[in-house]
Parts: C-alpha cells; sequence; structure tokens
C-alpha cells in the first residue's frame, strides 16, 4: 500500500529535520560518506522519504552527490566563500529593506515590529537550542524580502541559504541579543517609511554579524 501524500511529506519533513541537527552539530562531518541504508536504518525509516530529504539538503548546499560515490555531506565554507557571501548579502538585502520601507503596508510593518521582537532566546551552543533561533532570523530576514514586493529579489536572496552555511559555522550563542536589537532597528525604520535609515540599520546588521562570525576561532578557513 503506498503511504499517503501528506505522510509521506510529514515523515520526510521529519527526516529531513533529523538530518540537519546531525550536520549542524558535526555529528555527520563535513566530507561525510552518507550510507543511505545505513542511516535508514539508524532512522527507522525507508529510503524514499531520506532519498527527499537528502535531496533537498543538496540544493541547500549541505551535501553533495557524486555518480558512483552516492551523498557525502558538503565542506564548511571557506573563508573566501564566506566574504563571498556576505558581499551577496549586502548587495540583495540592503536593497530589500530600502525598497520594504517604501512599500510596505501597515500590516507588514506590524508584522515585521512583532518579529523583531520575539526572537527566541538560545541557552547553550548546540543545534537543538539554536535552531529555533536560526529559523526565526531567517524568516524574519525572508519577510523583508518579500515585503520588498520584487520576486526576483526575494529568490535570490533565498537561493544563498545563507542562515543554513552561517549558522552552520557558528552558533551565536550569547550574542542573540546584539542580533535582536539590530532587527529592531530594521523594522523600526521600516516601520517608519525611512528608505535611507532601513538601508543603513541592514548594512550595519549584515556588518556586525559578519564581524561576529569572524571573530570566533575555528579550524580551517573561516
Amino acid at each position: 500500500m503506498d503511504v499517503p501524500r501528506s505522510r509521506r511529506s510529514m515523515l520526510s519533513e521529519d527526516v529531513y529535520g533529523a538530518l540537519i541537527a546531525l550536520i549542524m552539530d558535526h555529528a555527520l562531518e563535513p566530507g561525510a560518506r552518507l550510507n543511505i541504508d545505513a542511516l535508514a536504518r539508524d532512522l527507522d525509516v525507508s529510503p524514499t522519504p531520506l532519498r527527499e530529504a537528502l535531496a533537498r539538503l543538496e540544493s541547500e548546499g549541505l551535501v553533495r552527490r557524486r555518480p558512483l560515490l552516492g551523498y557525502t555531506v558538503g565542506p564548511l565554507l571557506s573563508r573566501q566563500e564566506f566574504m563571498n557571501m556576505f558581499e551577496m548579502r549586502l548587495v540583495l538585502e540592503c536593497a530589500a529593506a530600502r525598497w520594504a520601507a517604501q512599500r510596505a503596508t501597515a500590516d507588514d510593518r506590524q508584522a515585521l515590529l512583532e518579529a523583531a521582537k520575539a526572537a527566541p532566546a538560545v541557552t547553550d551552543a548546540s543545534w537543538r537550542s539554536h535552531a529555533e533561533f536560526a529559523s526565526s532570523d531567517a524568516r524574519y530576514h525572508d519577510r523583508i524580502a518579500e515585503t520588498a514586493g520584487n520576486s526576483l529579489l526575494r529568490e535570490a536572496i533565498t537561493r544563498l541559504h545563507a542562515h543554513l552555511h552561517i549558522h552552520r559555522l557558528f552558533f551565536p550563542y550569547g550574542v542573540a541579543n546584539s542580533a535582536m536589537e539590530e532587527h529592531l532597528r530594521i523594522a523600526q525604520a521600516i516601520d517608519a517609511g525611512q528608505p535611507d535609515l532601513a538601508e543603513s540599520a541592514m548594512r550595519e546588521h549584515l556588518i556586525q554579524a559578519r564581524d561576529r562570525h569572524l571573530a570566533v576561532p575555528r579550524d580551517g578557513d573561516v
């Protein structure tokens, strides 16, 4: 009997969550080869939802698939890749903040203010503690991109998968409050309909986020 599609979607989402936790916590290390049969046994699922989850992770750059070799965990960003990503974020997200300030509806402004104040706390350096904050952070930035009213701009920002990659490098335990304060300044500028201020607040936030990551000692290039 075929599994109902809604159940299959839920199962695939659960498997995706389990795999991303293993990758983000480095239980599955960069470069590790992924044995689908072994993973399916460990997670107590069939290979089908596992393959669906791996395809999603591949699209996000967290795993790689090579002919005859199968899937491996993707490498961490190099320092140059990290800097390139933030250069793109500065170009795209500063424009998004500017346009959001020009185009936001009353509902948009209220939603952004509420989102800026509602980020969950990070209680320790594990991914499980950090995942909700990372998800909230990504949704906040996506809401600004949506409010900007340009679907191509939003798609370009989404395709960076920036939050997955930077949070894989560093769990900002202890600095979440700084990010929330910066988010609030952006939301307040958008609420006030001040494009220049919204753009500069976004630029300052991204520069601060970049520098917070660069200040943390770690193995490798970044």
